[in-house]
């Protein structure tokens, strides 16, 4: 299998195209890793299982998704996000980006 380099990093803010909503990237994997059965329920329109997939804290809310890189866009504000957990992830934002100087256990 050939994996795609993701085009989107940790604490890179994106927009997600279908549901209009801002978020912050938490994690990245170069494929799909949950289960067929929770691809069968969530993912109606049926994205490509060998693209990267995101965890992303959804702005303005309290939960995180799991998003396929087809819908995600680069967001062009430039604005921090509001989430509680932010701060278990970031230490600051940065020229549109969040970063952390600390290690994640």
């Amino acid at each position: 299998m050939i994996l795609i380099k993701p085009k989107y990093g940790i604490g890179q803010v994106v927009h997600h195209k279908v549901f209009d909503y801002r978020g912050v990237v938490i994690d990245v994997d170069p494929v799909f890793s949950l289960s067929e059965e929770w691809y069968e329920q969530v993912a109606k329109s049926r994205p490509p299982k060998d693209a990267p997939w995101y965890r992303v804290l959804v702005g303005g809310a309290l939960h995180e998704t799991y998003v396929a890189e087809r819908n995600l866009e680069e967001d062009v504000l430039g604005a921090p996000i509001e989430h509680p957990l932010l701060d278990d992830f970031f230490d600051a934002f940065e020229n549109g980006h969040y970063v952390r100087s600390r290690a994640l256990n």
